[in-house]
């Protein structure tokens, strides 16, 4: 009887191995059938501009860029599906925001303004005011999580990309996954970086006329601006403009302190700025220059988005701006008179640039 009580035993267990699964974790090949021909992008980027420094994991595709633009508009990247990237950074305000900050899903109001996205693909030393992520890779990583933003779990956010109806099969396209399984975060912030580096504004009046395009050239007040600007001439003023600014991108890849903030000591910033963030003492109250591309779309200025207008920031700069310890040397009183700078006004309005409002390929694609 105790034999036959074992064979019975043996003949369970083996007939048990018999109906285990060959394999523990089966790869899902559920995208194997969708073509991956990948498909590469050159952005036309006038010679004035310089080049845009691409990285190498991460080429730029026409799908990948596809894919980018819809997850830039979807509010499925947000906890609870109602705030898209494009929510902050609105294509008729210059990819910034109408708000001195913006406003997340829980009804907080961000710390800082948001910027311009335009030509934010030449930005190579720190994104955010305070420069705290090298690269659009991983810039696009943070909004997602931050509570005061689209606060959302990255995890949660992946799930619902593996089962969403279209999105496995774009990421399919783009990336050459095999599986559904295989989406990640890291997919997600390259395909938006893609589609960030193709938000470019590059034919403004002042573009035209460095390309020297027939029919384009300065006004005498435009002229004055240019030279009030960057220094241009021994009888005109020095607005200093053009240590921030650089032409031709008019932004910088240093972080200065402009005077926004009044401290007497290092800890009375009430915004360390790149400081917070660096520790450096000599770091504290400097801030990521904003380019002047497309500035009259993408007001409040600002940081703490405190100026509602050009003006006021002109304003701002000819008064000297406030005391702190670490006050870049530039700037100081400048006493312009209002003919300078209306005419230097007249300048930093020839870095305007509508054609990019109108561009389909920038719009959402929900529309």
């Amino acid at each position: 009887m105790y034999i036959y009580v074992f064979l019975v035993v043996i003949g369970l267990t083996l007939v048990a191995c018999d109906e285990d699964p060959i394999v523990i974790n089966p790869v899902n090949n559920d995208l194997i059938d969708i073509p991956f021909n990948p498909v590469s992008v050159t952005l036309d980027i006038p010679f004035h501009l310089g080049k845009m420094v691409i990285p190498e994991d991460n080429p730029l595709t026409k799908d990948g860029i596809e894919l980018g633009r819809y997850l830039f508009y979807d509010p499925i990247l947000s906890g609870d599906s109602t705030l898209s990237c494009a929510g902050c950074h609105k294509i008729e305000h210059g990819f910034a925001d109408l708000t001195a900050t913006s406003m997340g899903i829980t009804g907080q109001n961000g710390k800082r303004n948001s910027m311009s996205l335009i030509n934010v693909g030449f930005s190579n030393t720190g994104l955010f005011w305070d420069g705290r992520s090298p690269n659009l890779e991983a810039q696009a990583l943070v909004p997602v999580e931050d509570p005061i933003e689209m606060n959302a779990y990255w995890p949660d956010v992946v799930e619902k990309l593996k089962s969403h109806s279209e999105y496995p099969a774009m990421f399919r396209k783009a990336f050459g996954i095999e599986s559904s399984s295989k989406i990640t975060k890291e997919l997600v912030a390259k395909a938006l970086a893609q589609f960030e580096r193709t938000i470019l504004s590059t034919n403004s009046k002042y573009d035209k006329i460095q390309q020297e395009i027939p029919g384009y050239k300065y006004t005498d007040e435009e002229l004055l601006g240019l030279a009030l600007f960057i220094d241009g001439e021994p009888l005109v003023p020095d607005a200093e403009c053009f240590h921030c600014h650089n032409l031709n991108l008019t932004s910088s890849s240093l972080y200065f302190n402009n005077g926004i903030q009044i401290a007497e000591t290092i800890e009375e910033f009430k915004d360390p700025g790149r400081g917070g963030f660096t520790g450096n003492i000599l770091d504290y109250g400097t801030m990521k220059v904003p380019s002047l591309r497309n500035i009259l779309f993408s007001a409040p200025y600002m940081h703490d988005g405190r100026f509602e207008n050009l003006d006021q920031v002109l304003e701002h700069y000819n008064s000297g701006g406030h005391h702190s310890p670490n006050i870049n040397a530039n700037i100081y009183k400048l006493n312009l008179n209002q003919e300078e700078l209306d005419a230097l006004k007249a300048f930093i309005l020839t870095f305007q640039d509508t054609s990019f409002m109108n561009n389909p390929a920038l719009k959402s694609p929900f529309n």
